[in-house]
């Protein structure tokens, strides 16, 4: 008699156990179904984003973003990348153009071609983009590891204002230090002129900064920004509070 209550008893016990281990995934995955609801459903619907807050920020690069003109109607028409005369100009009258100019700045350990002279023949550049460490050496086949990077692309301040300058102002633009950095090549194509509202580095840690500057820039140059640059801009600095444009 024992034994069988013994039985019966081990039974209910394997049962009950089996239902906590069903109950507990379920609950597992509700859990998860409401994570990935209150993640993702902001993201997808502006509107929602505004009422959780993921549009709010604090700090001056927020403060200035709010200052910026909203467009929703740009034009690439007209654009000419040779408009805004890259490398053509040496502030400095140092004998190098802007590109090394850049490379001296941003690389660590850098050596030049000739004693005296400017222009960068090594060095070692950390990636702001993709936070990896990329060993610069100047030649045909391994100076594109490192480009110089516009923050604000060519093409997206063209669309935002620059198409109404003239070209004392464009070849200002297209050569200020501040709106230029060292940075990966293959991360700088696949940027190409896209706006925050496109393309973001892969190297999170760099996004507030990334994003300040591009406002910091699009700021000394009255350019404007569109509705969904501006929803992307303060997306991230929701995640950096108190975010400062970068000293010019």
């Amino acid at each position: 008699m024992t034994r069988r209550r013994s039985k019966h008893f081990g039974r209910n016990y394997i049962n009950s156990a089996g239902l906590f281990e069903r109950i507990l995934i379920l609950l597992v995955i509700v859990i998860v179904i409401g994570v990935t609801i209150g993640v993702l459903l902001p993201r997808i619907s502006p509107k929602l984003a505004e009422l959780t807050g993921r549009y709010q920020a604090t700090g001056t690069a927020a403060e200035t973003l709010a200052k910026l003109t909203v467009d929703d109607h740009p034009s690439t028409k007209g654009y000419d990348r040779e408009k805004f005369g890259y490398r053509q100009t040496d502030t400095d009258g140092n004998g190098c153009d802007v590109r090394d100019d850049v490379l001296a700045r941003d690389l660590t350990n850098v050596t030049y071609t000739k004693r005296g002279g400017c222009k960068v023949k090594s060095g070692i550049l950390e990636d702001p983009y993709t936070g990896t460490e990329i060993h610069f050496q100047r030649g045909k086949d391994t100076s594109a590891a490192v480009q110089i990077d516009h923050v604000v692309a060519l093409q997206n301040a063209w669309q935002s204002g620059a198409n109404t300058w003239d070209a004392r102002k464009r070849y200002q633009f297209g050569n200020d230090m501040f709106n230029l950095i060292a940075v990966d090549g293959a991360a700088n194509q696949e940027k190409s002129s896209a706006s925050a509202a496109y393309w973001l580095p892969t190297n999170g840690a760099y996004r507030c900064e990334y994003v300040a500057r591009q406002i910091g820039v699009k700021d000394k140059y009255g350019l404007s920004v569109t509705s969904q640059e501006k929803r992307a801009m303060l997306a991230v600095l929701h995640g950096c509070p108190g975010q400062a444009i970068p000293e010019r």
